[in-house]
């Protein structure tokens, strides 16, 4: 009696079972990282990434640090002017470059002009953010910086010499030199396309000393991005995660899974940058080129056996969509925003919101990038300036490859770990590799 009436309850129950799995997997998106939150064990309970050890470091360059520094020529041949565009961290970039191309042209520095932008809800200037005495105190003996002109040239507006992207690399000495010699101040946008390698050892050295010696922010900046650093439980995890409006749109990679409210943001953001489809999607995808969704960085992270309790500072600007998918997983995630209150917050731009977190970033006890934008070239190199290695950029390129080879839970996740671990052995993209040298462990 007992055995009869237990198979048939057996059997509804496998029965049961099996209906229930098969709704599931038939009312279920193509992948599921985009929307649904993902709690998986960690593949075979490894310690997290940061226990690996390490084969490659980079550290600053000796000939940088403590080479000895070349004279200044007496007669400067005139004056330049950098301006910067874009982001906080891209209008570094463009003036660490800058304070090379001066060097190398033998001018003087006049200080740098940040752009006002409505689009990055802008208007704070250089000396806004940065120590403008402590700059010019740290690049003594490297080049020559100003605050102000001499009077004869003080209310002429600078010669803009086009420094734009062209055919083969931009060389300053043939194209700038000239200009900079018979106008004698000059503004320039650097380069993308220079070579650093070509500079010689003193412009390379000013180079590195304004990139990471040079540029401290003011002192009431620096106090509030310290209550902001103190105010984090620790220790922390500071995860840059890139996943708003406009840059899905710009990268021109499709999320037919995403929330309606995300899919219509997405789509005013696109204008004419419309996604790639069928087998060309499929090959940019591949190419690394796709953001990865919050849902996709939170099923990453438990494949590095970071643990879900983890402390994470979300270092990100406005407008971040899908954000539950990371804080479904990951609980213990705060924001700038959260941590700070007060008029002084709210009235803050976006160079000096970014500010704050590039100076949590690069002194937290570990750091993670979803982009290999310019926040997170100059957080890993300033972290590795200051000797902290517990750096990491996720690979979007690894993610999309095994995920089109049909890999999926503990399988997937072996394969990341895997890929991430080797990447954070040798080092890889932990520094910019102009300032810095390889040092093998």
């Amino acid at each position: 009696m007992v055995a009869i009436s237990v198979r048939p309850a057996f059997i509804v129950g496998v029965l049961t079972l099996s209906l229930v799995l098969a709704v599931l997997l038939l009312s279920s998106p193509t992948s599921p990282f985009y929307r649904t939150p993902l709690f998986l064990n960690s593949p075979m309970s490894k310690l997290d990434i940061w226990s690996v050890g390490r084969m490659v470091d980079w550290r600053p360059c000796k000939w940088w640090l403590q080479g000895h520094l070349t004279a200044l020529p007496s007669k400067s041949n005139g004056f330049i002017r950098v301006d910067c565009y874009g982001g906080l961290n891209q209008m570094r970039r463009d003036l660490c470059d800058g304070v090379g191309i001066a060097r190398l042209l033998n001018a003087t520095l006049v200080l740098p002009k940040f752009e006002v932008a409505a689009y990055w809800n802008e208007s704070s200037g250089f000396a806004d953010v940065f120590d403008v005495d402590y700059f010019i105190q740290q690049l003594n003996g490297f080049i020559k910086v100003v605050k102000e002109l001499p009077s004869e040239i003080s209310s002429k507006e600078p010669v803009h010499v086009d420094c734009s992207k062209r055919k083969g690399q931009f060389d300053y000495i043939e194209s700038v030199l000239p200009a900079l010699l018979e106008h004698h101040y000059i503004s320039i946008t650097p380069a993308m396309s220079q070579r650093r390698d070509r500079y010689p050892q003193c412009a390379k050295a000013s180079l590195c000393q304004a990139c990471y010696s040079a540029l401290r922010l003011t002192k009431s900046l620096e106090k509030k991005a310290s209550e902001l650093l103190e105010a984090i439980p620790k220790p922390f995890l500071s995860l840059h995660l890139r996943f708003e409006p406009d840059m899905v749109a710009y990268s021109q990679c499709e999320y037919p899974y995403l929330s309606p409210s995300s899919i219509e943001a997405i789509e005013a953001a696109r204008g004419d940058r419309k996604p790639w489809t069928g087998e060309l999607a499929q090959i940019w995808r591949k190419r690394g080129k796709c953001p990865l969704t919050p849902n996709e960085t939170a099923f990453i992270l438990q494949a590095l056996s970071i643990p879900t309790n983890t402390n994470i500072y979300l270092a990100a600007g406005d407008g971040l969509m899908e954000i539950e998918g990371l804080t479904s997983v990951y609980t213990n995630v705060v924001t700038k925003s959260s941590l700070l209150s007060g008029e002084d917050f709210k009235s803050m731009h976006g160079n000096t919101k970014a500010a704050l977190d590039y100076y949590v970033s690069i002194n937290s006890d570990a750091y993670i990038a979803t982009y290999f934008g310019n926040m997170d070239k100059m957080v890993a190199a300033m972290r590795a300036f200051k000797g902290l290695y517990k750096t990491l950029f996720l690979s979007r390129r690894a993610f999309a490859e095994f995920t089109s080879q049909g890999l999926s839970g503990k399988e997937l996740m072996e394969a990341l770990w895997k890929a991430h671990r080797d990447d954070f052995v040798m080092g890889k993209g932990s520094a910019l590799p102009d300032c810095f040298c390889e040092f093998k462990l």
